[in-house]
């Protein structure tokens, strides 16, 4: 935040969950803890180092939790804290929106 400026919630929280593939991470981590490959194939598309990076920001902000299970061969899970599975009813928000006004393509 710039020098004078206040500190606006919506407006943090939207840069927030506006970057790519944020939401669909907190939305496949409401169904179940995930290892990284799981979560990868869980959300489809998005290439490692940037879901690397989106995990790293997510636990670094407190949203989600990593935990290694093993070192030898390298494992990883990841699951949703409080402030993650808060996020459930601003998934069901854009879910409801969404059968609401959009319809299936063709």
């Amino acid at each position: 935040m710039k020098e004078g400026e206040r500190f606006c919630p919506v407006y943090a929280a939207i840069e927030l969950l506006q970057e790519k593939w944020t939401l669909h991470i907190i939305r496949a981590l409401l169904e179940a803890p995930r290892g990284f490959n799981e979560l990868a194939r869980a959300i489809g598309g998005c290439n490692s180092a940037t879901l690397a990076q989106r995990l790293a920001r997510l636990s670094e902000l407190g949203v989600i939790e990593k935990k290694v299970t093993s070192h030898m061969p390298p494992r990883t899970c990841y699951s949703l804290t409080e402030a993650g599975r808060a996020l459930e009813e601003v998934m069901r928000a854009i879910e409801a929106w969404g059968r609401r006004y959009l319809r299936v393509p063709g």
